[in-house]
């Protein structure tokens, strides 16, 4: 599967301070690099706090580009989950690369389809909040 990265270039580092700082240019900004930004801060602060920051800085930083409506709370927060899910399986990958040839399900954009309806994602409610799963759970983070 092609990795479409446009900001494979950066650094994670540069990656994060760039969006969080709405700094990126949009259209640089792929999936792989949703999912790469995600990644970075579970790796830095594990699942609970790389959801908050996840979400914000997408949230941030598709308002500052002027489409807020691209914002989607309950996908967003969702894929966090797979992300931390998958993240826990691989600990020692260090470098997406690794990570995502480890898992690559997580670059086909469709990967909440086993667990959300079209109807459910697509729902007013799930866009500005949280809808849990209507077809089978996230799968849970290892105690």
């Amino acid at each position: 599967m092609e990795i479409r990265m446009g900001c494979g270039d950066l650094s994670d580092n540069t990656l994060v301070e760039l969006l969080e700082s709405c700094n990126l240019r949009n259209d640089l900004f792929h999936h792989a690099d949703h999912v790469r930004f995600a990644w970075i801060c579970v790796r830095q602060f594990g699942e609970q706090v790389a959801a908050e920051r996840v979400l914000g800085g997408i949230r941030q930083f598709a308002i500052h580009n002027g489409s807020p409506q691209k914002f989607h709370y309950t996908r967003t927060r969702a894929w966090v989950r797979l992300i931390a899910v998958e993240q826990q399986k691989s600990p020692d990958s260090t470098l997406f690369a690794e990570f995502v040839a480890a898992h690559p399900e997580l670059l086909d954009a469709n990967a909440l389809a086993p667990y959300y309806s079209k109807s459910v994602l697509e729902s007013p409610a799930a866009l500005i909040g949280w809808v849990e799963p209507d077809i089978s759970p996230l799968p849970s983070l290892s105690k």
